[in-house]
């Protein structure tokens, strides 16, 4: 059975939603219908009963439910024993939010390969439904995150802030003439739903942005080329702050968001994110 039916289905169920699914897989929705057909198709029964706005598990559902997570875990042990028993060379598998990786994460995996060097790292994009889902089926071994699932089997350690400031390529500009809806190319980053909530109460009357996006980057090639105002990690602009090639918005609210790491607290790489993890000096 292809292993991505599996994931599909579970993550379908996560977020009772196929939009919402698609978004996290990085796939079409079409994709997702298509897979969950495919599955039911296999199993020669209806998985889900479909309403509008609200999707649920047929009693066949639920029994295949703890199936399908214990063959997910199941496969992620088997295939990382293979590889340890060919290489005896310890693997950590990263999952994180796609704006953190933005940030310091790609510092953190550049001072892994450079003084932790026996150590092989595969790094993922996944949004947090899909982080949670992969740290309970073992599929990742350490997930970062804004919002950290309150769940027992998974730890959750704090990280690092990521300071967020609004820049602009326009000088002089207000908060309110950059996200005014005559203003080109306000960009609404998702730093996740906190950040979501307290934007939405600093600007209470913000038009329906003309972009939105999850990926820090992105943003910040889109602004350099097309101009217009966005939230950024600082770390990111401060050298186009130095420069002037953007401005700080200076009466645009800073954000402080903090991110966390979370992995399994028997996961069999303990030792090995416990290590990684001390390069982070997290608390």
């Amino acid at each position: 059975m292809d292993i991505d039916l599996l994931r599909t289905f579970l993550e379908v169920h996560r977020t009772r939603h196929f939009g919402r699914a698609s978004h996290n897989l990085f796939i079409t929705q079409s994709a997702t219908s298509t897979r969950i057909k495919q599955l039911e198709e296999i199993l020669g029964v209806r998985l889900f009963s479909r309403k509008r706005n609200d999707i649920q598990l047929t009693p066949a559902g639920q029994r295949f439910l703890k199936g399908a997570e214990s063959l997910i875990s199941l496969w992620e042990e088997t295939r990382k024993s293979v590889v340890l028993d060919e290489s005896s060379t310890p693997i950590l598998t990263i999952g994180a939010h796609p704006s953190l990786w933005d940030s310091y994460l790609p510092i953190w995996v550049e001072t892994l390969r450079r003084d932790f060097s026996q150590l092989a790292i595969r790094c993922e994009t996944h949004g947090s439904e899909a982080l949670i889902q992969g740290l309970r089926a073992r599929s990742l071994d350490v997930g970062f995150m804004f919002e950290p699932p309150k769940l027992k089997e998974l730890m959750v350690k704090e990280v690092n802030a990521v300071e967020l400031v609004m820049v602009s390529t326009k000088s002089g500009v207000k908060a309110q003439e950059a996200i005014a809806e005559d203003y080109i190319n306000y960009i609404m980053m998702d730093w996740g739903l906190t950040f979501s909530i307290e934007h939405s109460r600093w600007f209470p009357e913000l038009p329906p942005p003309f972009l939105h996006l999850d990926r820090g980057r992105m943003a910040y090639n889109f602004l350099k080329k097309f101009g217009g105002a966005a939230y950024l990690a600082k770390t990111m602009v401060d050298k186009d702050l130095e420069t002037g090639e953007l401005h700080l918005v200076e009466d645009a609210v800073p954000f402080r968001r903090m991110a966390y790491a979370v992995f399994a607290e028997k996961s069999d790489s303990l030792t090995t994110i416990e290590q990684a993890l001390n390069y982070l000096n997290v608390t």
